[in-house]
């Protein structure tokens, strides 16, 4: 959905999503340990994370987090802005791992919208991204944005 950055307040309380899925791949696992130089083996080692703790490799909780990004812009998307900054996150909990191959999609709600100095809008979302199949959520999460003019 895309939105005005000016009917953004209007929006308050509204739910989005579930989105669509979207597939965590191997590689992207190897990639995100490559750039982040977290070559842990629960992470990249397939053949060793069959016999762990969780019977196959998983995404990192700081890749499933990074998605949160593209998988919020794909529910709401802001218009009428120059600039879009990714402020932080209030809170963030990893409550079950993602294993490589398996399918994500995320759900939230706009829980705020404040003026900011400098001609913008903060806003809060809470979101919750879920694991096909899953009986946990793979990350909940409490997102801050500022959107400029």
């Amino acid at each position: 959905m895309n939105v005005h950055i000016d009917d953004l307040p209007s929006l308050v309380g509204k739910e989005f999503g579930p989105g669509d899925w979207l597939e965590v791949t191997q590689e992207q696992i190897n990639t995100f340990a490559d750039a982040t130089d977290d070559h842990q083996w629960i992470h990249v080692d397939v053949e060793r994370a069959k016999e762990g703790p969780f019977k196959a490799p998983i995404a990192h909780g700081m890749l499933t987090l990074s998605l949160f990004i593209p998988l919020h812009t794909a529910l709401l998307d802001v218009d009428g802005v120059t600039t879009k900054v990714n402020y932080g996150f209030n809170k963030v909990r990893f409550p079950a791992p993602v294993p490589a191959g398996s399918r994500i999609r995320l759900t939230t709600r706009l829980a705020s919208v404040e003026e900011v100095a400098g001609n913008g809008v903060q806003i809060t979302v809470d979101g919750t991204i879920e694991i096909e199949g899953g009986s946990k959520p793979a990350c909940v999460l409490q997102s801050v944005s500022r959107f400029y003019r």
